[in-house]
């Protein structure tokens, strides 16, 4: 969510959903559009995740960075000059390269894929900004919004506080089916404009756990502390799999039904800051492209849920991304003048993991590695740190990413 005030953007996630779409000719655009935008976001989700790791070791980091980038994105739609090169910069966008017009209708493609209705995955992504009843927002960035991102505008009164926040907080509990119940905590009655932006993932696994075998079990958080956590176990599965040499760890894909599917990252012991160190576009490419089929006997893995919320106004500098939050901001093809700023972007995500699939509003991680192995048989066993990412099958976006420390 961001948060607008004269002279603010704010976000929230939690696999978000609202119906998107977009104009008709976006549906000309080619898959290498989809895959270099897929490419560049995800470069822009481990940038962001050392920053979050970096300022919360140890701790569960679970974001959706298509959700974060696309609230950026809408943004940019308003900013001009330096304030409009460095958000697309910190996107990893150059503008030298690729015109901003081209960046906006490929995340208008995007939006209008991952929304296709289906009865298997339930993706649901979308943007509303909510403008202080006396702004004047310029017409051309409305209807951009809305014709590219889908981003429905409505008036409140943030003279009133307590009753915006209450809109917009029912707002995002209805869009995020009550995974995200308070985005914002308090509003500045200097605020003129919210700008939120949600996404929603429910998926079934493809080969759920039986939740007899369910038991509980420790998951050791270092070499020295251990908590005690309901295990899930699941027997003689096959399932793509690779063990990465380099990095020292296993990489499981376990498939929803439907066009997604979920990556456990699983390292050895004492291992998660060099494979977080690693963390770039072409370490995921490698990983999905040695995935084989592989049996395992036993796989086991964590129930959890996860919540997480981050101010990013003091994670996006690190980025690149600043003048946007100083009074040099330029956002001026919002309303036409210099006068406004953003003053939080706060993001919140919820991730559960059970049985039966995966329901999250933002990302998740996970991890796995073997736990024991005798003769020919395989167990897994992600009873340590492991890092997590849900994709989108048909366009290959990571929709949520998430290392979990501590699953209880």
């Amino acid at each position: 969510m961001a948060e607008i005030s004269p002279d603010v953007l704010c976000q929230p996630d939690d696999i978000l959903g609202r119906d998107t779409a977009v104009q008709g000719n976006l549906n000309n655009r080619t898959p290498v559009d989809n895959l270099a935008l897929t490419s560049t976001n995800t470069d822009f989700a481990f940038r962001l995740y050392k920053e979050l790791a970096l300022k919360n070791p140890d701790r569960n980091v679970v974001f959706s960075p298509f959700s974060i980038s696309t609230a950026l994105a809408v943004l940019s739609l308003g900013a001009s000059s330096n304030t409009l090169k460095e958000i697309l910069g910190g996107l990893k966008f150059n503008l030298t390269e690729t015109p901003e017009a081209d960046i906006h209708q490929g995340f208008g493609h995007l939006l209008h894929m991952l929304s296709q209705p289906g009865d298997q995955v339930q993706i649901r992504t979308g943007s509303a900004m909510f403008i202080e009843k006396h702004l004047q927002i310029l017409a051309e960035f409305k209807e951009k919004a809305k014709a590219l991102y889908q981003a429905e505008a409505s008036v409140i009164d943030f003279q009133q506080p307590q009753k915006a926040k209450k809109l917009i907080n029912d707002y995002v509990n209805k869009q995020t089916q009550g995974k995200i119940m308070e985005l914002i905590s308090d509003l500045d009655e200097s605020t003129v404009m919210v700008l939120v932006n949600y996404i929603y993932f429910k998926g079934k696994w493809n080969r759920p756990f039986d939740p007899h075998d369910t038991l509980e079990s420790e998951f050791h958080l270092d070499k020295k502390r251990s908590v005690r956590v309901p295990m899930m176990k699941i027997e003689d599965l096959t399932t793509p799999y690779f063990w990465d040499e380099d990095l020292s760890c296993s990489v499981v894909e376990l498939k929803y039904t439907g066009n997604a599917s979920a990556l456990f990252i699983l390292p050895d012991m004492g291992k998660m800051q060099q494979l977080e160190a690693s963390l770039q576009p072409e370490t995921l490419k490698k990983w999905k492209d040695s995935l084989r089929p592989r049996k395992i006997d036993e796989l086991y893995m964590p129930k959890f849920s996860i919540s997480t919320d981050y101010s990013l106004e003091n994670i996006l500098p690190s980025l690149g991304i600043r003048k946007v939050f100083s009074k040099q901001a330029d956002l001026s093809r919002i309303t036409g003048a210099k006068d406004l700023r953003v003053s939080q972007v706060v993001h919140k995500a919820v991730l559960d993991m059970a049985e039966t699939g995966t329901e999250a509003a933002a990302a998740t991680g996970f991890k796995m590695i073997p736990c024991c192995a005798k003769f020919i048989s395989m167990t897994v066993c992600f009873n340590r740190p492991f890092l997590m990412f849900i994709s989108e099958t048909d366009t290959q976006m990571t929709l949520f990413l998430a290392k979990i420390s501590n699953p209880k």
